[in-house]
């Protein structure tokens, strides 16, 4: 049996979500916006029973078992562990802070039966897993070099938002980058521990974003990353992402190793041996995948349809609605998988600040909320 569904968000990814949960079996119930009209006009459109701006009205709504949290980074942390305290399996985005991720990760340690995972779709892309399996079994033998392009339009909203907020969590290192940073760690089995990057805003304002509001967000970002092993033995890594291409969306990944190098463009998969004169293509895109998002690419669009299909496969073996298998959705990314992502990404933010390399550390326990006022006053005291 299925679970219900409620979803929180009225953006892009909602709007491809709530079919592809339907197409798979699942029910949803009950809708969630910022203000009233948003939610009221998607439920119609979208065949909604339920629509609301209040969040309990969906966390508490007894239909709903799983939610699907896809609305700004800084409101994630909250709606994620209520959920999770009421006895929701839960589906989320990243959130805005490590701090934001730590409290996540507390609430589902606490609650380990229920489902808590990120919402990082290319780890269910197609092209990905495949690249993933042919790694384990050696196609590239020892990893050596991972680079990352990922170029496409502006990501900002149509109206100054969180979006145009580099400390909501907007820019492409934190909406775009995060998700990257995620795959390297799924494809390579290794963790970051030093990283150094450059942030740039080229972009302060347009025409729809001026007079005393200026953007603070990246929308070129490039960094590097140590991964593995300290010295020779580690995976060296680049990523460089730039949404100043209108027109254009570039997403490519290649993975080169002692024994050959393969590269996932876009949704296909290509690979090439030492020795070899050419690439192979080893996976094509697999087609239609229900419906189109123009504002969505292809890889991001093909890997949520596959994490559907993963979710339905996890709640339908059991007659309980909010008992799921671990199985199908193994590949997932788990809260402390976004905490190390979220380290990563804030580690990246001050290496640009600095101009040199960051360590990674992943935050243990949760820093004291009055620790800069203690700070303050013991140098007064002095």
């Amino acid at each position: 049996m299925l679970p219900g569904v409620g979803v929180f968000g009225t953006g892009s990814t909602a709007r491809v979500l709530v079919p592809l949960l339907q197409a798979e079996g699942f029910e949803v119930h009950a809708l969630w916006g910022r203000s009233e009209e948003e939610a009221c006009c998607l439920a119609k459109e979208l065949g909604i029973p339920f629509h609301t701006s209040r969040s309990d009205d969906v966390l508490l709504h007894q239909d709903v078992d799983l939610v699907c949290i896809y609305i700004p980074p800084s409101m994630t942390r909250q709606i994620a562990v209520k959920a999770l305290g009421i006895g929701k399996n839960v589906v989320c985005e990243k959130a805005a802070t490590a701090v934001d991720s730590f409290k996540m990760v507390t609430a589902a340690r606490y609650y380990p039966q229920l489902l808590s995972m990120m919402g990082n779709t290319l780890r269910f892309l197609p092209a990905f897993v495949a690249m993933r399996q042919l790694l384990v079994e050696g196609y590239v033998r020892d990893i050596q070099v991972c680079d990352v392009r990922v170029y496409g339009p502006s990501l900002l909203d149509q109206s100054y938002g969180w979006t145009c907020e580099e400390l909501m969590g907007g820019g492409g290192l934190h909406i775009v980058g995060s998700a990257i940073i995620d795959l390297l760690s799924y494809l390579t089995g290794t963790r970051a521990h030093r990283v150094h990057g450059l942030l740039r805003t080229f972009v302060q304002q347009n025409n729809l974003i001026r007079g005393i509001r200026r953007v603070t967000s990246d929308d070129f970002c490039f960094f590097q990353m140590l991964m593995g092993g300290t010295g020779s033995s580690g995976v060296c890594c680049t990523v460089t992402l730039n949404f100043n291409m209108p027109g254009s969306f570039v997403h490519e990944v290649m993975i080169v190793g002692s024994a050959g190098r393969l590269v996932a463009r876009g949704t296909e998969l290509y690979g090439q041996r030492n020795g070899s004169k050419c690439e192979e293509l080893l996976l094509a895109d697999a087609g239609g995948v229900g419906p189109e998002a123009k504002e969505m690419p292809r890889p991001h669009l093909q890997g949520l349809s596959s994490m559907v299909k993963a979710l339905r496969q996890s709640f339908q073996a059991h007659e309980e609605r909010r008992s799921w298998s671990r199985g199908p959705v193994a590949s997932a990314p788990t809260f402390e998988d976004g905490l190390y992502v979220q380290t990563v990404v804030e580690a990246v933010k001050q290496s640009s600040s600095s101009g040199e390399w960051v360590c990674v550390e992943i935050m243990s326990q949760e820093p004291d909320p009055n620790h800069n006022l203690c700070e303050a006053l013991q140098r007064n005291k002095n």
